[in-house]
């Protein structure tokens, strides 16, 4: 085990290098980096005043340079001006004229600076991480169990009229992306004018004008059911019908077994059946899929929290791009990465344990 967590380590350390490499190879290109400088200094500026802002904030050198500055390999670049005084990405970062020449990189710490939240990206990405992690938790507290149940019930028996409707709903909530589920939940259940909102109001069973909010950003002080709801039931019904149709699929696969018909031959209960025997091997394959949904989650809720103007990390990476925040985008990209590869190395590892026939060979 130790030998195959080295070995994973090190290629994931391989793939991190790679990815983040390519990410900045996209979002230094030229035209970007020229958007850049006529965002900060000004739209009219003539190709030569673009060629000396770039030059005045570092990104003059060559890109495999500028990356092992980004990455703190090498030292952050360096500038006097005529007036002696001394400018660069440390100075920038650490705010004191010491740090001019020494490496300042992700792997000293250093994020770099958001030229659209006009902070520190560590700092940026810190506030928004925790409120995207929060959302992530209730999404598969939410979406886990539903899925599983929808799954295990209608695996149980192939063909029935159960597993048919199941997983007609399952492929549904699929089928139907973020943006149309969010947009339907709003119409439906946090509009005053239409959907359930007035007519609940009429009938005297919610004191105010709608049932749920339609505004998520007011859960960032306090998590309330009016204003979570909708955005944690579009993500998690978005998700819920891949993982309930993979367990379908392993848990019809498992009920087929031969040692199934052996204990049904012995006449063990069919709950037992399930429960004791036929359940633990019918999760293999969902808890992969599961363990997937976390980086999934992390991206994908870009347009979750843009629906709902909940400012996350999803929100965060739209703003990024949107207002061409290099340093930014660049940090997200390397948080994704992790994350992706971190849930993917628990999920191999978890598959070892709960499959011996792994751990065996």
């Amino acid at each position: 085990m130790l030998l195959f967590l080295f070995r994973r380590i090190g290629l994931m350390l391989v793939t991190a290098l790679c990815l983040t490499f390519i990410v900045f190879a996209l979002t230094n290109m030229p035209a970007k980096l020229e958007t850049l400088a006529k965002t900060q200094a000004g739209s009219r500026m003539t190709d030569a005043e673009v060629d000396r802002w770039l030059e005045r904030n570092g990104y003059a050198s060559p890109m495999l340079v500028r990356y092992g500055e980004w990455l703190g390999v090498l030292p952050g670049w360096v500038r006097t001006d005529d007036s002696g005084t001394v400018t660069g990405r440390c100075v920038a970062l650490r705010d004191t004229p010491e740090a001019a020449g020494q490496r300042c990189g992700i792997l000293q710490g250093e994020w770099g600076f958001s030229t659209r939240f006009r902070a520190q990206v560590v700092d940026v990405l810190g506030a928004r991480l925790g409120a995207t992690g929060l959302l992530m938790l209730w999404v598969l507290a939410v979406m886990v169990p539903m899925a599983l149940i929808v799954g295990i019930l209608a695996g149980m028996r192939e063909g029935s009229r159960t597993d048919r409707a199941l997983s007609t709903v399952a492929i549904a909530s699929t089928a139907t992306p973020e943006y149309v589920s969010g947009v339907l939940l709003i119409a439906l259940l946090a509009s005053s004018t239409v959907g359930l909102s007035p007519l609940l109001v009429s009938w005297g069973w919610i004191d105010g004008p709608v049932l749920f909010q339609g505004n998520a950003r007011s859960a960032l002080e306090e998590i309330t059911l009016s204003n979570f709801t909708l955005p944690v039931l579009t993500i998690a019904l978005y998700g819920m019908g891949y993982v309930a149709r993979i367990t379908r699929a392993s848990m019809t696969e498992v009920m087929t077994q031969q040692y199934i018909r052996t204990a049904r031959l012995k006449g063990v209960s069919f709950g037992k059946i399930v429960v004791k025997h036929a359940l633990r091997n019918a999760l293999i394959a969902p808890f992969t899929v599961i363990m997937l949904q976390i980086p999934w989650l992390l991206n994908g809720v870009v347009i979750s929290e843009v629906l709902f103007s909940y400012p996350g990390f999803g929100w965060t990476l739209y703003e990024a791009a949107v207002n061409n925040d290099i340093e930014l985008l660049l940090a997200s990209s390397v948080v994704a990465v992790v994350v992706v590869l971190v849930t993917q190395l628990i999920s191999d590892v978890g598959y070892v344990y709960l499959n011996p026939r792994i751990r065996i060979s």
